[in-house]
């Protein structure tokens, strides 16, 4: 069998309902490797926020901040920053609409504005992030490699329309991560797999979120877990079980990797 990159995605995907990952999830990853496959988680965290699962699955080999970053064997070998200027403009213009910007580094986390915290917690709680502290010099002081808005759908196409150097990625009613234009899990997931020698049709993407889109329909074979929303299931070729009911498994055992 040639050698497969299979491309996890994390809340929603590689955890269950409680936030922990499945014991035939974790058994299905030992298997990979066992057979020689390369696995590597490709979430929208950043790294400070995915280490425990980082940790947790042992796993060197990792893509976070929605592709702006990625590691193989814990050495970074892809980096793509969002624009200081750029996200300056973005900064003033929010806060000008008393919208809030959350900041990440690799492993870092700042709020520069504090104008309606109980929303932005609500979003930061719903995946078990911890609050980000008030931090306004975090952008003189950090590289960035991903933000945060905290606003609701009404607000997606000024946004896009006004900045168009980044691209708007929703996965909460209430927030959308800035990535730079260009960059998604999908391009640094095809960087990897052809930095290692794989060939894309030997990528396999499993993910439930709207950030995992482009993923699932740019990899060779794109697995949308059962608990993804009609449009996210729509851009994959097969659809699995939940991540409560043995979904990565399930699929795995499907395609005859395990």
């Amino acid at each position: 069998m040639e050698r497969k990159l299979i491309a996890l995605d994390i809340d929603g995907t590689l955890l269950n309902s409680q936030k922990e990952p499945l014991n035939s999830t974790l058994k299905g990853i030992r298997e990979l490797r066992k057979a020689g496959h390369l696995v590597t988680i490709a979430t929208g965290r950043s790294r400070l926020l995915a280490n425990e699962v980082i940790h947790q699955l042992a796993c060197g080999n990792y893509v976070v901040c929605n592709g702006s970053a990625a590691f193989l064997e814990h050495e970074q070998v892809y980096q793509h920053l969002l624009d200081r200027e750029a996200l300056t403009r973005l900064i003033d213009y929010a806060s000008s609409k008393q919208i809030d910007t959350v900041l990440f580094g690799l492993d870092s986390v700042g709020r520069v504005t504090d104008y309606n915290f109980p929303l932005l917690s609500d979003a930061m709680k719903s995946f078990g992030g911890p609050l980000p502290p008030l931090d306004p010099d975090f952008l003189t002081e950090h590289n960035v490699y991903q933000g945060c808005l905290y606003f609701d759908e009404s607000s997606d196409v000024e946004f896009k329309e006004a900045f168009p150097e980044f691209r708007f990625v929703r996965w909460h009613k209430n927030s959308v991560d800035i990535v730079p234009r260009g960059g998604s899990k999908a391009e640094t997931i095809l960087a990897l797999a052809k930095k290692v020698g794989i060939e894309q049709k030997n990528v396999i993407a499993f993910g439930d979120g709207n950030n995992d889109i482009e993923m699932l329909r740019t990899a060779g074979f794109g697995v949308a877990m059962g608990n993804a929303s009609a449009n996210v299931q729509a851009a994959a070729d097969i659809v699995t079980d939940t991540n409560d009911h043995d979904g990565i498994w399930n699929a795995l055992v499907e395609l005859e990797l395990v």
